[in-house]
């Protein structure tokens, strides 16, 4: 089964090519559809030098329009069998794509979350755990399920599944709103394994802050009672 890998980039000049060549380099069938959502600090260049090269294929935004804008894009142009979102931060390991695409290969799953809080990981922001904490609780209590990490970035689907929703948010609140659609549907089968994860402070390019937390609320609450 092919994977699409959507990667959405912004001012992430220092790690593109590392994570590039990161996820290349997993030993799976796969195609890397890369949006660059308007990057003013040489990202674009280093893109533009990748254009070309079997298996990925680079998408530009005309102006910044969000994390969840890329996303969409991603998700309208990619053409594998199974989905997964990738960070180009160095965050989060694509070495471990094998292992959560497992379930939904062998048919057991239609959607697997990978969890930081289960898995080796860096020891990251107090307030951010905290607010993913609080964010996690919000939606196992409105959609009656028991996630331990809704944030992750590490969301893997069949394409059918995400390509089914009809995704409107354009920033982070893409997370969970993604989330919220998943689990209104009940007959998804969602899995959850432990992910590494090495955490950026805000120094090192972290670009996620508290006040996100509020737009992630409305909208968990939102999908929850709306479509």
């Amino acid at each position: 089964m092919q994977v699409s890998v959507i990667m959405p980039v912004y001012n992430e000049r220092a790690t593109i090519e590392k994570i590039v060549a990161r996820v290349m380099a997993v030993p799976v069938e796969k195609e890397l559809v890369i949006v660059d959502d308007w990057s003013t600090d040489g990202t674009r260049e280093v893109l533009k030098t990748m254009e070309g090269r079997p298996g990925i294929k680079v998408l530009y935004h005309p102006q910044n329009l969000g994390k969840g804008a890329g996303i969409r894009t991603g998700i309208r142009e990619c053409q594998g069998e199974i989905v997964v979102i990738q960070d180009a931060d160095l965050e989060y390991s694509p070495e471990e794509y094998p292992r959560l695409i497992e379930p939904i290969v062998r048919g057991a799953a239609d959607v697997v979350y990978g969890s930081r809080f289960y898995g080796t990981h860096r020891v990251f922001m107090v307030w951010h755990y905290l607010g993913n904490k609080f964010l996690t609780f919000l939606t196992n209590i409105l959609y009656n399920t028991m996630l331990t990490d809704m944030e992750t970035c590490y969301k893997v689907f069949r394409a059918e599944v995400i390509k089914g929703f009809d995704l409107k948010s354009s920033r982070f609140d893409i997370e969970p709103e993604i989330t919220a659609r998943v689990f209104k549907n009940r007959k998804l089968r969602v899995y959850e394994m432990p992910i590494t994860y090495d955490g950026r402070d805000y120094h090192e390019g972290k670009k996620i802050h508290w006040y996100d937390a509020l737009p992630a609320v409305w909208t968990l609450i939102k999908y929850r009672f709306t479509d």
